[in-house]
C-alpha cells in the first residue's frame, strides 16, 4: 500500500472533476502532478503541487486554483483536512483510518511491504572492475558496496539486474603484474631478488610466486621472456581475481557476469573491429585533426589526422580518437565496444559505478552509448568519491602487507561486514567519506549501523517480553492481523511511526529512480530513532509502555506496530545488505 501513489491518483481525479464541470479547461497536462511528505511535518501528511504546475497552463491564479481543488479533496472520507499554503501547495491531513490500514498491509505483506514494479527493461550495473593487480583497498570497497546496494535496490523496485564486473586485463598493467610475479617466482625458488622501480612491491605477490614455483618447478627460468610472460600473466591474472572473489564474497557482494576486457580483441580485430564497422556504416567515423588539450601541452602531443568519433553530435565536448598512433584502438574504443555488448545482451539501461577520477569519461561514454544504441540505451555514471580512513580521528597508517594502501579484507577482519556496508551508505556517493575504524564499532546512537540494527532486535525483544507477561498469548503476526485494534495508537509517537511506515514504498521508489541508496540508509536511521524514542517515554510513561500486562488492547496494538516497523526495517537492511539481528549481542 503506497498512500503517496493512492493519492496521488486522487488528486489527478479531482482534477479530472474539475475539467468536467468546467472550472479547468481541458487537455492540462497532468503528468507533473506529484504527492509527497510536506518539507515540514507539522503541515499535514500529504502536500501536492497540483495547483502550482497546473496554474500557468489553466491560465489560473495558484491560489485560486488550490483552493478549488482543496475543497474537491475534502469530500473524500479519507481527507480530515485540505488546506492551502503558500503560493498554492495544497497540504493534506489523512483519516486515521488511512494508517490504520497501511500496517494492516504492512503485517500482510511481511518483507514484500513496499516493493514496487517500476516500469523500465533490464538494467545492468557494472562496478568494483579493479584492475588485477593487487588486492582491493578501502577505495574498491566503496564502489564496491554502493553498486551491489544499487543493484538490490533497483531489484526491489522491480527492475531485471545483471550485476557485471569488466576484469582489465589486457595492456601494460597486467604485464607489469606478470613481471612483478616473475621475480617472486625466482625469490620463491631461493634467489634473493630486489623490486626495481615500476614493478609491484607488495608481499601479496609471494604466495602467487610460490604457486608458479610448485607449478612449473624451475622450468620457466629456461624459457625466454616471449615464452613465460603470456603464462606467467593468465596465472597472476587468475589469481589476483581468486583474490579479489574472495574479498567481495567476504562483504557480500557478488557478480553475475565477469567480462574479460581481453575477449574485445579477439581475431581480425574482435569486437572492437565490429564496433568501428558499425560507426562508420552510420556516417559517424571521419579522418581529421584534434584541437589541443587545454592548458599546457602533454609532452608527447602531436598534431596529426587521426580516426575520429563524431561524439559531439551526442552531447560530448570534443569528438574522439578511436586508434592510436601505432594503428592499435584507443581505450576509448574498447570501452563503447564493451558498452555496445551490454546493450546488444538486452540492458537498455546502463550504470556504471567508478571512482571519482573518472569525472571526465561521463560525457564521452553517455555519447557513445547514445551512438550505438541509437538512443535507445541510457548510461547514468556514478562516481564514488574518497574513503578517508581513520582510528579515534588519526589516519590509519599504510598497510603491511599492499605496502602503499590499506586493503579491504584488513578493514573486513577488523570491523566486519554490517559496519562497512552500512557506514559506506550513509554517506551520499559523491561525497568525500570519513571512515573511522574506532567509531563503527562504537554501542551508542552516534554509531548509525549499531542503532538500526539495535531497533531491529528491538522488535524481537518486545515480542520475548509479551510472551512472558502474557504467556499463552498469541502474538504471531497473523493473530495480531487479524485482531489488535489498532485505534487506540494516538500518541504522538505511535503516529509519527506509523507515518515512516507509510512513507517507505515511496522512499523506495525514489531511491531506486534516483540511484541513490543512501536514502535508504538514512531513512532507517529515522525509523529506528522513532522506534527507540517511544520505548524511551515508556519507561517514564508507564501508559505508553509497548507491553502493558494490564491493558492487553493496547499491547496488542503497540506489538501490531512494532512489528509493521521491524519488518520495514528489515526490508531496508536487506537492500542495503546489512544483517537484521534479532539480537545484539
Amino acid at each position: 500500500m503506497n498512500i503517496f501513489a493512492l493519492f496521488e491518483t486522487r488528486v489527478r481525479e479531482a482534477l479530472e472533476s474539475l475539467i468536467r464541470s468546467g472550472r479547468l479547461p481541458e487537455g492540462l497536462d497532468l503528468s507533473r502532478v506529484l504527492v509527497e511528505p510536506p518539507r515540514d511535518p507539522s503541515h499535514g501528511d500529504l502536500a501536492t503541487n497540483a495547483a502550482l504546475v497546473l496554474a500557468k497552463e489553466a491560465k489560473q491564479n495558484p491560489k485560486a486554483l488550490g483552493e478549488a481543488l482543496a475543497e474537491e479533496l475534502r469530500g473524500d472520507p479519507r481527507v480530515s483536512e485540505a488546506s492551502v499554503a503558500g503560493p498554492g501547495f495544497i497540504n493534506l491531513r489523512l483519516a486515521p483510518e488511512v494508517f490504520q490500514e497501511v500496517i494492516r498491509a504492512a503485517l500482510k505483506d511481511g518483507e514484500a511491504y513496499g516493493r514496487a514494479q517500476m516500469s523500465g527493461g533490464p538494467v545492468n550495473i557494472e562496478y568494483v572492475s579493479a584492475n588485477p593487480t593487487g588486492p582491493m583497498h578501502v577505495g574498491h570497497g566503496r564502489g564496491a558496496v554502493f553498486g551491489d546496494a544499487l543493484a538490490n535496490l533497483l531489484a526491489a523496485a522491480g527492475r531485471p539486474v545483471t550485476r557485471e564486473y569488466y576484469i582489465n586485463d589486457a595492456g601494460a598493467q597486467v604485464d607489469v603484474l606478470a613481471r612483478s610475479a616473475f621475480l617472486r617466482y625466482r625469490e620463491a625458488l631461493g634467489e634473493t631478488i630486489a623490486i626495481p622501480e615500476g614493478l609491484y612491491p607488495g608481499d601479496y605477490l609471494k604466495p602467487v610466486g610460490e604457486k608458479l614455483a610448485q607449478a612449473h618447478g624451475r622450468a620457466l627460468l629456461d624459457k625466454p621472456e616471449a615464452e613465460w610472460l603470456p603464462l606467467v600473466r593468465r596465472f597472476a591474472i587468475d589469481a589476483m581475481m581468486d583474490t579479489i572473489r574472495e574479498d567481495l564474497a567476504a562483504i557480500g557482494i557478488r557478480h553475475d557476469v565477469f567480462f574479460s576486457e581481453a575477449t574485445l580483441q579477439g581475431e581480425n580485430g574482435g569486437k572492437v573491429a565490429e564496433l568501428l564497422e558499425a560507426l562508420r556504416a552510420k556516417g559517424l567515423v571521419y579522418e581529421g585533426h584534434l584541437p589541443p588539450p587545454k592548458g599546457q601541452l602533454p609532452d608527447d602531443w602531436e598534431d596529426r589526422e587521426q580516426t575520429l568519433f563524431r561524439s559531439t553530435q551526442f552531447g560530448d565536448d570534443v569528438d574522439r580518437a578511436l586508434l592510436k598512433s601505432d594503428g592499435s584502438y584507443t581505450y576509448f574504443a574498447s570501452d563503447i565496444a564493451y558498452h555496445r555488448d551490454k546493450w546488444l545482451r538486452g540492458a537498455n539501461e546502463l550504470i556504471d559505478v567508478l571512482g571519482a577520477d573518472h569525472g571526465g569519461y561521463v560525457k564521452r561514454m553517455q555519447a557513445a552509448v547514445k551512438a550505438v544504441s541509437d538512443g535507445e540505451a541510457r548510461l547514468d555514471v556514478k562516481l564514488c568519491q574518497l574513503v578517508r580512513l581513520l582510528r579515534a580521528g588519526e589516519p590509519v597508517k599504510m598497510s603491511k602487507r599492499a605496502g602503499e594502501f590499506i586493503t579491504l579484507r584488513e578493514v573486513i577482519d577488523e570491523v566486519g561486514r554490517d559496519a562497512i556496508r552500512f557506514m559506506m551508505l550513509y554517506r551520499k556517493n559523491d561525497a568525500t567519506l570519513d571512515f573511522d575504524l574506532a567509531k563503527v564499532v562504537e554501542q551508542s546512537k552516534d554509531n548509525p549501523v549499531f542503532y538500526v540494527q539495535y531497533g531491529h532486535a528491538r522488535r524481537f525483544s518486545v515480542l520475548r517480553q509479551a510472551r512472558e507477561a502474557l504467556p499463552g498469548e498469541d502474538f504471531s503476526r497473523g493473530a495480531l492481523l487479524a485482531d489488535a485494534d489498532l485505534s487506540v495508537l494516538t500518541d504522538p509517537g505511535e503516529i509519527e511511526m506509523m507515518r515512516l511506515v507509510a512513507q517507505y514504498p515511496r522512499v523506495l521508489e525514489s531511491a531506486a529512480a534516483a540511484h541513490e541508496p543512501h536514502r535508504i540508509a538514512f531513512y532507517l536511521y529515522e525509523t529506528a530513532s522513532s522506534l527507540h524514542s517511544f520505548w524511551n517515554k515508556g519507561k517514564d510513561l508507564p501508559q505508553l509502555r509497548i507491553v502493558n500486562p494490564t491493558d492487553r488492547k493496547s499491547t496488542r496494538a503497540r506489538l501490531a506496530l512494532v512489528e509493521a516497523l521491524g519488518g520495514v526495517l528489515a526490508s531496508g537492511l536487506a537492500v542495503l545488505g546489512v544483517s537484521a539481528p534479532d539480537e545484539m549481542r
